[in-house]
């Protein structure tokens, strides 16, 4: 317990980082919508989001090499802040993708920082304790973000304030936290080719999760709404996604640690194109069949990245598995820069239902090569253990790696 209460203040920054930041995507694309944003502005407001991560996982060590954990997280912070504020100040789609970068490059970067500050100070006795109240504070806050969108969404000049409030109130913690911030160590190096050289299937993995997640997250509030949901029950739709997907850890963990990886993820595929095809097919024939749908597509899917770093763990040499962490962070972000874009854009072509089109298809893809490299690829002797990965930073693959040792 003494050892949770020397965490607190981060756990309680991270808790209102993700209050913010995970409200403020499906908030644009209800807000957006009602201002005359097209599907594909939306979808550009998504792609700008995680343009902003990308930057923000990369620079976010450095910044702490140089001025420490305080002082970065407040600059993180305050330019997620700067991006909430601005949102009321012009209503522009352009302007909005601008501040949406903003944001973005907050998320990554506070989260590196809160997770570089835990492996610094965790030991092999309390590191799964720790990991576990954090996976828990982070996924609770998750989904409390979505249900808040319901209150927030018709009031959009108080809710963008309030938003930036939470942003705000999130580097109080860190501020007056007595626990002393750690060193940084070395740096990790970003190898993506080698990546896929290593691990085809866990990089192609990686991409597919990050078309699906980002593709959802950012455009499921458009697809909710042309189905013809309110915003109280878009607010559960995503919520149920999210509880899917959280409750899906456990499960799906226990068959990749028991069972070749490469067959679970072929079969988490191809129930993640049975899903896509639900979504389409029965997703809104009534209320709770759209939020059933939502809970099982975030059931099926929401575990492809942890079990894709898994398996491209399983062929890491001792020592290599943070720089294939910060790669594969690098790969994700590829995929999910693209596909808001790319979704927004078929559903405006196409109708609401091409989201979960291009879902099923990355999903068909993935299936189709986990079965190739079945009888092509080599075959691992001792896997690690799965562990579930938020999609944050690559410094969280230092905290899990200390159990490996």
């Amino acid at each position: 317990m003494r050892t949770l209460i020397t965490f607190a203040a981060l756990f309680l920054s991270i808790a209102l980082l993700q209050l913010s930041s995970g409200s403020i995507s499906p908030l644009d694309a209800l807000v957006g919508l009602q201002n005359g944003f097209t599907t594909t502005e939306v979808g550009l407001l998504g792609s700008s989001h995680f343009v902003g991560f990308f930057v923000g996982c990369w620079l976010a060590p450095r910044l702490i090499a140089v001025v420490g954990h305080t002082r970065t997280f407040a600059a993180f912070a305050a330019c997620g802040a700067i991006g909430a504020a601005g949102h009321p100040i012009l209503i522009d789609p352009t302007a909005w993708a601008l501040l949406r970068v903003l944001t973005g490059f907050c998320v990554a970067g506070c989260y590196t920082i809160v997770e570089a500050w835990l492996h610094a100070r965790v030991t092999n006795d309390n590191r799964g304790q720790v990991v576990g109240v954090y996976r828990s504070v982070d996924l609770g806050a998750s989904l409390g973000a979505q249900l808040l969108i319901g209150v927030l969404a018709p009031v959009e000049y108080v809710a963008y304030n309030v938003l930036t409030i939470l942003c705000c109130i999130c580097i109080l913690p860190m501020l007056v936290t007595r626990a002393q911030p750690p060193q940084i160590s070395e740096l990790p190096g970003l190898h993506p080719i080698k990546t896929f050289k290593v691990s085809p299937l866990g990089a192609l993995g990686v991409v597919v999760a990050g078309v699906t997640a980002a593709s959802f997250r950012m455009v499921g509030p458009v697809y909710g709404q042309q189905s013809g949901l309110v915003v109280t029950e878009i607010a559960w739709f995503l919520a149920a996604f999210v509880l899917g997907g959280a409750i899906a850890q456990i499960p799906v963990g226990w068959l990749a640690d028991r069972y070749d990886r490469r067959w679970v993820l072929i079969v988490i595929s191809v129930l993640s194109v049975l899903a896509s095809i639900g979504m389409v097919s029965y997703g809104n024939n009534s209320q709770s069949s759209t939020y059933v749908a939502a809970f099982l597509f975030g059931f099926v899917t929401f575990p492809i990245y942890s079990l894709s770093v898994a398996h491209a763990n399983d062929f890491a040499k001792p020592g290599e598995s943070v720089e294939l962490s910060a790669s594969l962070i690098f790969i994700y972000g590829i995929g999910a820069i693209a596909s808001p874009l790319l979704s927004s854009w078929l559903m405006d072509t196409g109708g609401p239902s091409m989201l979960f089109v291009m879902i099923g298809c990355a999903h068909v893809f993935l299936a189709v090569f986990g079965f190739y490299r079945m009888f092509s690829g080599p075959t691992v002797e001792a896997k690690r253990p799965y562990r579930y990965l938020p999609r944050t930073s690559f410094i969280l693959a230092r905290l899990l790696r200390r159990g490996q040792k």
